[in-house]
């Protein structure tokens, strides 16, 4: 796959100044909607997550006229729903030297330098506003006690900044956006639209202004028209099938926005989480993330002897290898994700891996139930302990949890700028779907608080300074939308005529083995170069033989399945181009042929510190490149030693 390099591209939007008054200076000279005016504008929002959930309840309470979409049968299935550990934010209630210029310091290190500072400090200094957004809705965080909230320690932190609510604390806040978005369905504000599913971006004289969308209950193609248009959809880890993610979570509504003109940024960069249950049988469908939050009282460890097979209750002390701590003593066993998941990696490769196939490192908890007993343990992860016994029929109380790194979160997405509008004039993307605040890595338990903040704090202000010239906006053009309404209906119609003999589903396995072997925890030239001439091929193989039962007209689980993954074709093969082109390691991106003597990410900053933003056109992609400069944090070698 050829791509040629265009002009450069720069976010015009961040205010220039000290880096503490960017957001208020661009905070006041964002322009206003009045009140009256808001009741004339239309926003449709996709997605229903954290991001999507507040930013459409926020708009709703500010008088606009929303539109909500989600492909779930409520908004409350929204995969949030699925995080666990905490949500970090920089109030320093425990006094150990945390600050909203730390939490800058430590997100823009822990990205490995690869993110926009101006962003990373407004998301530092939004995440305090979230914490008393979330108590005021009722969010039930844990305490101390002295009744402040508690907090506890997250990978690439050395201070407690990380809220939670026990194990579940991305369901707790989003029921808190929810109950926030139903309040606004009921005032009439938002008008929702569950189990529907964008297949089209509609852009007229330049400007997102609609989607098409399929009723999934009865495969009606219908269309919906706005002033603006917000995606909130997740990220795209699911391109490796097997995955944390949700099994719905897809990447085609930003894919469909990308073919229409929105720059996709730093597609390579995906996030390896350490804290997976290994997989455990040939047929398995998704993974299953234990919390990272785990990792402030487990220890990490595998037996020092190659090919011990040992129960892990009589290796004995001296003969286990409790490596992240010897490696990384500063930090322990809560160095970031990408540096966890690779030192799993290198120790099972030495044949020193547990469990089936090799394939796991321990995860023990008999130190922290020694030295606080059961009763602490279980208030603390309790839910946690029992959805791991479910799924392995192994007590965690009792001996180890097995785990190993699996595919999580995706730093990449659609490119926007300070103001989180894409490269598509009235295209707005919030959450997982853009690239803009984590660099190569992100730090845990930051998602959710970047999804609030996008949501509830950031996006309500920015968007009005596009809606303020609404009135201005030219009419719709019926052909665009003739266009759009076309292409989805000859898209559904192709997939189902193909009538071959193999379901989506294994296209999609055999894909998903693909990236993780070349595209995975490590790339080598080599193998994004296999990759990257087998991914056509397959596709093509898809278009001749995929089998999709049904008929359009009715629930067809099987033809939801077979669009998700005719647009994952297409990412792969960018996220491997962007891999290929990318000749340093960063982060979440290792290329074998860049590490140092010890073995670890070894960056090139004269020559990659951009954003690299994927344009979309006839000819093949092409390149620009956004310049990342540093005024406030110096470019270092990451250590965490």
């Amino acid at each position: 796959m050829n791509y040629r390099e265009g002009a450069p591209i720069k976010d015009t939007k961040a205010p220039e100044g000290p880096i503490e008054d960017r957001w208020e200076k661009r905070k006041f000279s964002a322009r206003l909607v009045n009140p009256a005016n808001k009741r004339k504008i239309n926003v449709i929002v996709v997605g229903t997550g954290l991001a999507g959930g507040s930013a459409a309840a926020t708009l709703g309470e500010l008088g606009y006229k929303v539109k909500s979409f989600c492909y779930q049968d409520s908004p409350r299935r929204a995969h949030s729903i699925a995080a666990q550990g905490g949500i970090n934010a920089a109030k320093n209630y425990r006094g150990d030297g945390d600050s909203i210029y730390r939490l800058f310091y430590d997100t823009v290190k822990g990205g490995d330098f690869r993110a926009r500072e101006s962003n990373v400090y407004r998301l530092a200094q939004v995440s305090v506003n979230i914490i008393d957004q979330a108590v005021a809705q009722g969010v039930p965080f844990a305490r101390e006690y002295g009744g402040l909230l508690d907090t506890r320690s997250f990978g690439g932190a050395q201070v407690s900044r990380t809220f939670y609510a026990r194990g579940q604390t991305g369901q707790q806040l989003l029921l808190g956006a929810y109950s926030a978005l139903e309040r606004q369905i009921a005032a009439g504000t938002v008008e929702m639209h569950t189990r529907h599913e964008m297949l089209e971006l509609i852009v007229s004289d330049g400007r997102a202004r609609g989607v098409v969308v399929r009723d999934m209950v009865t495969g009606e193609v219908e269309t919906h028209l706005a002033d603006a248009v917000v995606l909130a959809t997740g990220g795209y880890g699911n391109v490796f099938f097997l995955s944390t993610n949700a099994k719905g979570c897809n990447t085609t509504a930003i894919w469909r926005a990308h073919q229409k003109g929105a720059m996709f940024a730093n597609p390579c960069y995906t996030q390896i989480h350490p804290t997976c249950i290994p997989v455990s049988g040939e047929y398995q469908s998704k993974l299953t993330l234990m919390s990272e939050s785990l990792r402030n009282d487990g220890r990490v460890w595998v037996p020092l002897r190659k090919g011990d097979q040992r129960p892990a209750g009589e290796i004995p002390e001296d003969e286990r290898d409790y490596y992240l701590e010897r490696i990384y003593p500063a930090f322990g066993n809560l160095v970031p994700r990408d540096i966890a998941s690779r030192a799993a990696k290198n120790v099972c490769d030495e044949g020193r891996g547990v469990g089936p196939g090799g394939l796991g490192v321990y995860l023990d908890f008999a130190d922290a139930i020694a030295r606080l007993g059961r009763e602490a343990v279980e208030k603390k992860y309790g839910n946690l302990f029992e959805m791991y016994e479910r799924i392995t029929g192994e007590d965690p109380y009792t001996q180890p949890m097995r785990i190993y790194p699996a595919v999580h979160y995706t730093m990449g997405g659609l490119w926007v700028d300070y103001d989180l509008q894409s490269s598509i004039p009235g295209l707005f993307v919030i959450g997982e779907a853009n690239f803009s605040d984590h660099g190569a890595n992100r730090l845990g338990a930051s998602a959710l608080m970047q999804g609030l903040a996008d949501g509830y704090f950031v996006l309500p202000t920015t968007i009005g300074d596009y809606l303020a010239d609404a009135h201005r906006f030219d009419p719709i053009d019926d052909q665009a939308v003739a266009d759009a309404e076309v292409a989805v209906k000859n898209r559904i119609e192709r997939l189902l005529s193909v009538n071959g003999t193999r379901t989506a589903d294994s296209f999609h396995r055999e894909l998903g083995k693909l990236m993780w072997d070349y595209c995975g925890m490590e790339r080598t030239e080599e193998g994004l170069r296999k990759a990257l001439e087998r991914i056509p091929e397959l596709r093509a193989e898809f278009w001749r033989d995929v089998k999709v039962s049904g008929v359009n007209e009715e629930l067809n689980q099987a033809l939801e399945r077979a669009g998700r993954v005719a647009d994952f074709f297409d990412l792969a093969e960018l996220m491997c181009l962007d891999a290929l082109h990318r000749t340093e390691s960063c982060g979440g991106h290792f290329r074998a042929e860049s590490q140092d003597a010890d073995g670890e990410a070894l960056r090139d900053d004269e020559h990659f510190a951009y954003v690299a933003a994927w344009e979309s056109t006839p000819d093949g992609p092409v390149l620009h490149k956004e310049d990342l400069e540093y005024e406030y944090v110096k470019m270092t070698q990451r250590s965490y030693k």
